[in-house]
């Protein structure tokens, strides 16, 4: 792998050009990385709004028709839906991997097969999250595993 930087004066904006033969996992990885850096989303913590960096954002899960954002070191409440959230962040490192739960992949330290078919995922905070028998191919997809 080769990295030019050109860091003049006359560039007015950055600029990342990425030249391959292909795509490969790990590529799709980085440039999901730097998508993220760009994003930030809004949510709510003791009556004020934040504005949170998504690749701050470890999962987002919802609970009782409401969603939350977690980092590691808070929680707040967003008014998105996770769908749309889903939809926002799925290009951006974030997988769905139950029904009422997105984790951002970039966040995850290891992860663990169950006896019942599902994955027990490890964050890198340390929180256990499931992943559902249903969403178990994505992950693997993912993985580029079969």
């Amino acid at each position: 792998m080769k990295i030019n930087i050109d860091s003049g004066s006359k560039n007015k904006e950055m600029e990342i050009s990425i030249r391959c033969n292909g795509l490969t996992p790990e590529l799709e990885r980085v440039i999901a990385m730097l998508r993220i850096l760009d994003m930030q989303l809004t949510g709510q913590r003791d009556g004020e709004t934040h504005l949170i960096d998504a690749a701050q954002v470890l999962y987002i899960d919802t609970v009782e028709r409401k969603t939350f954002l977690y980092t590691k070191d808070a929680v707040y409440e967003t008014g998105l839906h996770l769908y749309e959230l889903e939809e926002q962040l799925e290009d951006r490192g974030f997988l769905r991997i139950n029904k009422s739960c997105i984790i951002n992949w970039n966040h995850v330290a290891s992860l663990k097969s169950e006896i019942d078919r599902r994955i027990r995922a490890t964050m890198d905070n340390g929180e256990q999250l499931v992943i559902s028998r249903q969403y178990v191919a994505k992950v693997k997809e993912r993985l580029g595993v079969r």
